[in-house]
């Protein structure tokens, strides 16, 4: 490729593109990112601001710009989080309301979304539309080949890998795989499950159901039009606000060298500005400059020696340009590991270069640096005047990149086996092989340990010879990547045996050392260990080539790796039935078309009053310590800073109260002490939310803690303090650890505060129990109820997140707004919202258990330690939580002992399956332990102690229900066939045999969970055409609330039996919950919410059609036939009253009833890695008659993925004073695509009618996700084979088959257990039963 000529001249005024729309921006902060002018500055509101990271996708947008290079136009789709506006000079964006919308109608993608219901609470819904939009933009450019007709030129796998990088927390990816998938060339559409377009059993399943697709008018419209504008170069100069774009190479040596940066002004190099996902700096620029239009930066240059690659390339480009040269080895492996390196559509903006230098510069852990280190690159750098070449070793080990250096290039060399006299030597021969650990397989995760190696060997009558090595390792808590030399060095000249190999791996052992400070550091060298063998042990052509049988033997032991496909078809069952029709009907989710298209609002897609101000949080940092004081680092009011708001700001009438429930109250402010690490010191006010951020950031507090109390931060602690909250005291008297999780909702916390009239407030905040907050605020202004106005619309996810915390956010903005008598918004950044959030709560378990020779427990006594943190919050709910759903199994006896722990950390509250979850868990490590130690099968001893019916009713009296109702013996029959069970479980047995590296696991676990139904209120208005206004107290956050109450209400007034009442449920709409027209709204939680609500309009619409029948008799006796439209009108002309509200209350006899599902899950383990693969999870539920099906699917698959994520990733962890350090995307992982199981099997068991269940439905948010200890509990299988095999080896340690699995079951968690030394002890068993071989054999001869 060759360089463009620049013939551009230079411009001091933005311009480009959104949806078509031209927008010329004559004045701008550089640092001002497009999703930050996106959402302040135009209509446009699909990009969410989920992360600020670039790790969750939320904010995606498509980019296209003419690519002078290729003299064609690209599209791409990019961050607009990270993207700074001035870098989309001449490039036209496109969001995800710009592909259709509500008024000119959807995209094929925004319908089939909708379709195969892919959206639940929505906040992620556009970003997935655009990677998948770009995936399809991008193949229909890649391939010549012509697809059939409605499809795209995408394969299936493509399909799934489009939205790898995306984050969802709601609905387990399945169904948004399949809503992809629909568009690939090769899809066999009926592996597409539950979907509105067809039905399971239908013969004409073909395209013609779907969406029509076209790219002539569904792709080139978007992605391959550029106005002739912007075709041309644009150079954008912006000296007034210190944006530079050089053209050469010349002009930026120039400007580094000039007065203007040498009077100590910083600059910042820029490209795709990534690096602010990971590093978010807070220090301002003097001078910005742009580096994309410099053509030697932009270049690829190829001759004989290798090819060199501009920095400012990114990375995507760098990929698709090794993809190009795959006959050389090292360049199709390099791009295959560069794949996994971030996200798709981060590797589409960040540069080759920008990662290099924050590797050098700041310790970035990067692969890419390891990559080069191996394959012996060099780079090209400029410092001030001077240009030279340097190895990228040379460059790694530099002092740390002045910010005026510029790395220029990379050169990659061609590589060549040994030479001798000219040619290369007979049976020499390259590998090349990368290696990376981490907790997600394709990327978007940073590494445990990444490494790269390079070998030249050869064959001969010895074995396999290695003439050189070249072994480079990185991010395994080093200052960057590193050779392993003393290694090399060992390895050189020598024929490879089972002796050298052990003795390099002691070597590398000892040179992988990281830092003090660094996490699992001995995982990290284990994987060294691990990689290395897995290296020479695969490097013969065939195990026969080693000439050694004990090498041999280990090259044996090796499977070969194969790349699985995503997902595997699977079956999602679902039985209809029409007893309350259109209950019961699969109905895609209201408004999820409008999701996916953007226009849904959520409360920060408000657009801000006049005049409004924005507000973050100044958290303490340390715990139990007094604040004297604050200040900031720099002037707060140049930087548009308003006020700073504190405990001292509440009105005399007022009370310092943030969050209130029905245990109780939690203040705002810490005020002088900060309680714990993350306590609410003040709250400070700016003009901007980025100025709100940076000052909440750069705040300093002044601590003393002269005569306080040290602080409690775990529960030990506590019970030497005697630092405890009471127990209620209706809840039973009551050796493990459990941890925390963060509710990873997709949209953090937010509320906006508008002052009213007479001294009102009005408020809208993302809130499960908008009544609380009412009350909270109403208490810390000190002013009657009827001055505030709560308004709740929607959720972007909540989980139970959305109780306490959200009120703190709420009572906040509306006390600034109080006071300054200006709207406050609020938006918490994502690490704020990480720190006080609080999340599950951790526990301490300590047990005794009675039990006979079959496995039957006979009697079960159980200590509990809660961490409850500093206030009470939802805590008292936790303890009947974890009774009840340990209760599942019979364990005769049954005692307790249970505290609520008072520290000095942040209060814990509900998240989804409050204790249930915990107590489910322990109820199966209990069985675990005494199944092992009676050498029993567990799923032996689990069925021993499963209830009878008449067991069930002494554990749950007032929820057990007839015999009929209790169906988890026939649920856990009914799974063992559907899942074959006991087939699987052969051969699983048969591969732990014959597999040494990879061990399997299969379990099967049973949940009861018991659920309440709480008072809902209800609203029905009919208006005069006929539609009908639904309000109930429930808040739709994507479990599809508004769905079934839509549902039920046409079900409730078809009872009227109009003509054309079939249409019914199209007229329904249900709005936004607002304290002031529906009151004791209550709390959404605990899964009954939907079902109580619609209890309570079906109250509602009883009274309507109690109403309207006299009139209906009349008109059918003078026409005939009474159409719905009709009877209103006839109705308001009789001045009935068409408004009906009503309070549901359930009956007591019938407000608890207990759920009943099961699981079978199949793990494979990587024993060198510590890696688990969930291969298959099989979910049946019993859902009562589903009020939807296609939603209830949903909450169940999103259920199971989210209790994933609590057994087997997700580490909420705090440092030495409680602070939270796992406070990002790019640390905190939640389930990808690439960790849900790939074979998911989930099957809705309808229980038939249930009189007394609210039309005959059942809960399903919460109680599924219990099932995913399955996953855990097959991993512990799979252990045990590996510490079975451990203990054939010789070893002693770590081989006892009674053991605990921590929660989460993380790599490092799973490699430990499986053994640290794993590869050396197997080699020293080869040599040990080599040397007894040897000596056998000479003493018979």
């Amino acid at each position: 490729m060759e360089a463009p000529q620049n013939s551009s001249l230079a411009n001091d005024r933005l311009v480009f593109e959104i949806n078509k729309e031209r927008f010329e921006v004559p004045e701008i902060d550089p640092s001002t990112t497009l999703l930050e002018f996106l959402r302040t500055r135009t209509r446009f509101r699909a990009p969410k601001l989920g992360c600020g990271e670039g790790g969750c996708g939320a904010c995606l947008v498509l980019l296209t710009k003419y690519d002078h290079v290729l003299k064609k136009t690209g599209s791409f789709s990019v961050n607009s989080c990270l993207m700074l506006l001035c870098s989309v000079n001449g490039c036209s964006i496109t969001t995800s309301e710009g592909l259709g919308s509500t008024k000119d109608g959807f995209h094929p993608i925004h319908k089939r979304f909708a379709g195969f219901h892919a959206s639940q609470c929505g906040y992620c819904t556009p970003g997935m539309c655009m990677s998948l939009f770009s995936a399809l933009a991008n193949a229909e450019k890649k391939y010549s080949s012509q697809a059939p007709p409605g499809f795209s030129k995408l394969t299936v796998s493509e399909a799934e890998k489009a939205i790898t990088g995306n984050l969802c927390r709601c609905t387990g990816y399945r169904p948004i795989a399949d809503a992809c998938k629909s568009f690939a060339e090769d899809v066999d559409l009926e592996d597409l499950k539950i979907n509105s377009f067809w039905r399971k059993g239908d013969k004409d399943i073909g395209v013609n159901k779907l969406p029509l697709y076209n790219p002539k008018d569904n792709t080139f419209p978007y992605s391959d039009r550029l106005d002739d504008e912007f075709k041309s170069t644009r150079i954008l100069n912006f000296e007034k606000y210190s944006w530079y774009t050089p053209v050469t190479i010349e002009e930026l040596q120039s400007f580094l060298n000039s007065d203007t940066v040498e009077n100590g002004k910083k600059i910042k190099l820029v490209v795709g500005n990534t690096g602010d996902g990971y590093y978010k700096e807070t220090e301002k620029y003097d001078n910005y400059i742009d580096l994309r239009y410099i053509p030697e930066l932009s270049m690829v240059k190829e001759d004989n020696l290798g090819v060199e690659f501009g920095a400012a390339l990114s990375i995507s480009k760098v990929i698709l340009y090794l993809k190009e040269k795959s006959e050389e080895v090292v360049f199709a492996r390099i791009a295959d590991h560069m794949e996994k390196v971030a996200s798709g559509f981060i590797r589409n903006s960040a540069s080759l270069g920008g990662n290099l230098v924050m590797a050098q510069r700041k310790h970035f852990p990067s692969d890419i640096a390891t990559l080069l280190l191996a394959a012996d690159c060099s780079v090209s750098i400029l410092t001030g005047h001077k240009q030279e070449k340097i190895t990228i070793e040379e460059f790694l080990n530099r002092p740390p990149f002045d910010p005026k250096d510029v790395l220029l290039s990379v050169h990659i060399p061609f590589l060549e086996p040994k030479m001798i006299d000219g040619s290369v030597e007979n049976n020499s021969k390259l590998l090349f092989e990368t290696y990376r650990t981490a907790p997600r397989p394709l990327g978007n995760a940073l590494p445990y340990l990444n490494a790269a190696f390079l070998a030249d060997i050869c064959w001969n009558e010895n074995g396999v010879l290695v003439n050189s090595v070249r072994l480079a390792f990185g991010a395994y808590g080093t200052k960057h990547a590193t050779r392993a030399t003393k290694v090399e060095e060992y390895l050189a000249g020598k024929t490879l045996s089972v002796e050298i190999l052990e003795e390099a791996l002691k070597l590398v052992k000892s040179s992988i050392v990281p830092e003090e400070g660094t996490s699992y550091p001995s995982y990290r060298r284990s994987l060294a260990v691990s990689f290395l063998f897995s290296f020479l042990i695969m490097s013969g052509g065939s195990p026969e080539d080693f000439k050694d049988s004990l090498l041999e033997e280990a090259a044996k032991s090796m499977s070969p790796v194969i790349n699985p496909p995503l997902l595997s078809s699977a079956n999602q069952n679902v039985q209809y039935n029409k007893d309350y029709y259109p209950v019961g009907e699969p109905m895609p989710k209201y408004g999820a078309a409008m999701q996916a298209s953007g226009e849904a609002v959520y409360v920060d897609d408000i657009p801000s009053p006049p005049n409004c101000l924005h507000g973050a949080f100044i958290l303490g940092t340390k715990p139990s310590a007094r604040v004297k004081g604050i200040s900031f680092e720099s002037d707060i009011q140049s930087t548009g800073v308003t006020d700073v708001i504190s405990i001292k700001d509440i009105p005399k009438e007022g009370e310092n109260i943030g969050v209130t429930n029905n245990f109780g109250s939690e203040p705002l402010f810490g005020g002088d002490i900060s309680r714990f690490a993350g306590d609410i010191i003040a709250f400070v006010v700016a003009e901007t939310q980025k100025h709100a951020n940076f000052a909440a950031k750069t705040a300093l507090l002044d601590y003393d803690t002269e005569d306080l109390d040290p602080p409690i931060l775990t529960v030990e602690e506590a019970v030497e303090s005697s630092s405890f909250f009471d127990v209620p005291s209706y809840l039973y008297p009551a050796k493990m650890k459990l941890g925390s999780q963060y509710y990873f909702y997709m949209e953090t916390q937010t509320a906006l505060a508008i002052p009213d009239e007479d001294n009102c407030i009005v408020v809208y905040n993302s809130i499960q129990c908008p009544e609380f907050a009412h009350t909270a605020i109403a208490k810390c202004l000190g002013v009657p109820e009827h001055n505030v106005h709560v308004i709740t619309r929607r959720l972007g996810g909540s989980f139970g997140g959305k109780t306490s915390r959200a009120m703190s956010v709420a009572t906040a903005c509306a006390l600034a707004a109080h006071k300054l008598r200006r709207p406050v918004r609020c938006y918490l950044d994502r690490k704020t919202d990480m720190i006080v959030a609080g999340g599950r709560h951790p526990m301490k378990i300590t047990y005794t258990a009675g039990f006979k020779s079959t496995g039957k427990i006979t009697a079960l006594h159980l200590d509990v330690l809660i961490n409850a943190g500093i206030t009470i919050n939802l805590s008292p709910i936790m303890p009947h939580g974890i009774i009840s759903a340990l209760k599942k199994y019979n364990w005769g006896a049954l005692s307790f002992d249970i505290k609520l722990c008072k520290t000095n950390l942040t209060s814990k509250s509900s998240m989804r399956a409050p204790g249930r979850v915990q107590g489910s868990y322990i109820a199966e490590v209990i069985l675990e332990r005494v199944a092992s130690l009676l050498s029993k099968e567990v799923d032996s001893v689990r069925n021993i102690n499963l209830h009878t019916h008449e067991s069930l009713k002494l554990f749950y009296p007032d929820a057990v229900g007839e015999l009929i109702e209790y169906t988890l013996p026939s649920i856990l029959d009914k799974l063992a066939i559907s899942s074959c069970l006991n087939e699987r479980l052969a051969m699983v047995k048969q591969f732990n045999l014959t597999n040494i590296w990879r061990k399997k696991g299969i379990s099967r676990v049973p949940i009861i969970y018991q659920v309440s139904l709480k008072p809902t209120p209800g609203k029905v208005s009919v208006l005069g055409d006929g539609s009908i206004v639904v309000e109930v107290g429930g808040i739709e956050m994507g479990q599809g609330l508004w769905t079934k109450v839509k549902q039920a209400t046409a079900y409730a007034l078809s009872s009227i039996q109009c003509d054309e009442t079939e249409d019914l449920v199209e007229k329904v709409r249900i709005i936004q919950a607002d304290t002031l027209s529906i009151v004791q709204g209550g709390t959404t939680a605990g899964s009954t919410t939907s079902e109580a609500s619609c209890a309570a309009v079906r109250i509602c619409c009883n009274l309507l059609v109690e109403r309207l029948s006299p009139i209906r008799e009349k008109l059918k006796e003078q026409t005939g036939t009474v159409k719905w439209n009709d009877l209103i009108v006839q109705a308001r002309n009789d001045n009935v009253n068409l408004a009906a509200s009503s309070f549901f209350v359930p009956e007591s006899s019938s407000a608890s009833y207990l759920n009943y599902g099961a699981a079978v899950s199949e793990v494979e383990i990587n024993v060198l890695t510590g890696e688990t693969t969930i291969l298959r999870s099989d979910l049946i539920y019993d859902s009562g008659q589903s009020l939807n099906p296609a939603v209830d699917m949903g909450q169940i698959e999103g259920s199971f993925v989210q209790g994933l994520g609590f057994f087997m990733l997700e580490e909420y962890l705090a440092d030495e004073d409680g602070m939270v350090t796992t406070d990002s995307s790019w640390i905190y992982k939640i389930p990808t695509l690439d960790t849900i199981p790939k074979q998911f099997n989930v099957e809705i068991l309808s229980s038939g009618h249930h009189q007394k269940r609210i039309l005959s439905s059942k809960a399903c948010g919460e109680p599924p996700l219990l099932l995913a200890v399955s996953v855990h509990c097959a991993t512990k299988a799979a252990i045990n084979e590996a510490r079975k095999q451990l203990k054939s080896w010789g070893a002693v340690e770590g081989t006892d088959s009674a053991f605990l699995l921590d929660v989460p079951a993380t790599l490092p968690v799973v490699k430990q257990l499986c053994g640290l030394n794993t590869v050396e002890t197997y080699l020293q068993s080869l040599l040990a039963h080599y040397s007894f071989y040897t000596f056998t054999r000479e003493l018979i001869d």
